[in-house]
């Protein structure tokens, strides 16, 4: 077991060191070899020597200025989520339809149903390019607001 660096004398240096408000790097300079600036702070903290000896300045609290004494808004109720649109002319197919496990690349993956139900469904027919096939597609996807020009312009292309 080698001896440790921290002798009786060095300890003493240490706590007069502190005290003077001097910091960890200068106190592990001035104490010499194989006392290292961490192991001048693990020592302070193991004395239980006090931070505020430590050279740091003393904070000056500001004054902080009334709340206004008008009270906060009054939660309002959420308004209700709105129903599903159902789209006519979508009824769910009696075949055809996959599950989540099973669809594969080039099926539509329209969701008929909800996820957490045992009868969740994907619409399964084929697509050409996409997620959806060509009916799903013209429901699931919106042209940009001002047409391919605004998107062209927004893309610096126009």
């Amino acid at each position: 077991m080698t001896a440790s660096p921290w002798t009786d004398d060095r300890i003493d240096r240490l706590k007069t060191l502190w005290r003077e408000g001097r910091t960890a790097e200068a106190i592990s300079l001035d104490l010499g070899s194989g006392i290292s600036r961490n192991a001048v702070l693990g020592k302070v903290h193991r004395l239980g020597l006090s931070a505020g000896g430590h050279g740091a300045t003393p904070v000056i609290k500001t004054p902080v200025s009334k709340r206004s004494t008008r009270s906060a808004p009054k939660p309002t109720a959420e308004p209700p989520c709105p129903a599903p649109v159902e789209h006519p002319g979508f009824d769910v197919p009696a075949e055809g339809l996959t599950t989540i496990l099973s669809v594969r690349r080039l099926e539509c993956r329209w969701p008929y149903g909800e996820p957490e139900d045992h009868d969740f469904r994907l619409c399964g027919r084929r697509v050409e390019r996409g997620a959806f096939c060509g009916a799903h597609a013209g429901i699931g996807y919106r042209p940009p607001p001002g047409g391919p020009q605004a998107l062209m312009a927004l893309a610096g292309l126009a």
